[in-house]
């Protein structure tokens, strides 16, 4: 039986709290990239059963979920927690066409 493609979820959490909201996030840039688990796997270099596994909120290595991020064209971005809601509007601002690439301020008040 061939493998379906999952459904991209509008609710998707952008700020990673738990394994679980990872790997929502992971299942919805593969559902919009319009991959099955084995060809997303394969592209990362991981295994169908690994791929699987984050996005069920299960646990896997820190150099297997970046190839993941990587073949999936994601990053990570680590900010403090103070500063995360401030880059959270900012990249749904990014996102909306509100404001430009270059206009982005520096979330930690510093100038550089």
């Amino acid at each position: 039986m061939p493998r379906k493609l999952p459904s991209i979820n509008p609710v998707t959490p952008q700020e990673v709290l738990k394994l679980e909201d990872l790997g929502q996030l992971v299942r919805n840039q593969r559902a919009q990239a319009k991959l099955r688990i084995d060809d997303a796997a394969a592209l990362s270099f991981v295994s169908s059963d690994l791929l699987s596994r984050l996005e069920n909120g299960r646990p896997v290595t820190t150099d297997k979920l970046l190839k993941v991020l990587d073949g999936l064209g994601l990053r990570m971005l680590v900010v403090p927690a103070g500063d995360s809601a401030g880059v959270t509007s900012e990249l749904e601002a990014l996102r909306a066409g509100r404001i430009q690439s270059g206009d982005l301020s520096n979330t930690n008040g510093h100038d550089e």
